[in-house]
């Protein structure tokens, strides 16, 4: 028997380091993927070491693990939510969305020793082609959101990595009321953009950066004289800082797809998972 498990990254329009807090966010899946397939055998298990132990973490039976990604590592893209979804899928079968989406949780914090919220977890499990999902997380409630056609993405690589269970994720040196203040206002940019304009959502973007670099720290100087260069391009309506932070993707909303050199970003399909009995 075998079983391949296909997952998406995750792009977050805006609702940034909101996850733990209870507040807000509204994220997509993208083209980029990342598939595991797992080919069961007699007894143990091959593989790539990491692999191995989130397969075991998520009760996975004797198989050979291979995966091939094209989804950078540490580039605010959730690289390693998409692999603990993989895992998880590989291992259980389709299952309740969110239970999936829990335990994959669990098996990152376990073995990759990340405080990771859920944020990309149900990203990758709930949206769909064209659509976004609309996240509360005060009570875990998923609402799909289509993307309006003029809402074009682009990604510019900041070229830094980080890894979040090396660096500070969640700002434990950063007050309580700023991050309540930040998911606050945050929530409420969440809100805005349901019913906005292009060009309003690209004001958006430029305060959703100000507050992730001024307020709870995420930033860096050189990544935001980067973001500062991108929001001041013709063609470009706004730009932020994606992800974990200290690193990785500036999400960029665009006039059209030739603004930038970087990648365009199509909003696609959720995880699968695929078998042979």
């Amino acid at each position: 028997m075998w079983r391949i498990s296909t997952a998406p990254a995750r792009i977050n329009i805006l609702g940034e380091h909101t996850d733990h807090h209870g507040g807000l966010a509204l994220p997509f899946s993208s083209q980029h993927r990342l598939s595991l397939k797992a080919t069961q055998r007699h007894s143990g298990f091959t593989g790539d070491e990491t692999i191995v132990q989130l397969w075991k973490a998520a009760g996975g039976w004797p198989a050979d693990l291979e995966v091939d990604s094209q989804i950078p590592m540490g580039a605010g893209m959730s690289s390693s939510a998409a692999l603990c979804v993989a895992v998880v899928l590989c291992a259980r079968g389709v299952g309740d969305k969110m239970e999936t989406c829990l335990e994959a949780q669990r098996i990152e914090h376990e073995v990759l020793g990340s405080r990771c919220g859920l944020l990309d977890q149900i990203a990758i499990t709930h949206s769909s082609r064209n659509k976004a999902v609309l996240i509360d997380f005060a009570n875990l409630s998923v609402e799909p959101f289509q993307v309006p056609e003029d809402w074009f993405f682009q990604l510019v690589d900041t070229g830094i990595r980080r890894s979040l269970s090396d660096t500070a994720y969640g700002q434990t040196n950063i007050s309580e009321n700023a991050f309540t203040d930040h998911t606050f206002e945050e929530s409420e940019r969440v809100r805005e953009a349901l019913t906005c304009d292009a060009r309003r959502l690209g004001e958006l973007l430029n305060d959703s950066h100000h507050s992730l670099s001024s307020r709870i720290l995420a930033s860096s100087p050189a990544i935001d004289s980067m973001v500062r260069h991108i929001q001041d391009t013709p063609g470009v309506l706004g730009a932020r800082l994606m992800g974990g932070g200290f690193g990785g993707m500036v999400l960029a909303l665009v006039e059209n797809r030739e603004i930038l050199a970087g990648t365009n970003v199509e909003v696609s399909e959720s995880a699968v998972v695929e078998e042979e009995l």
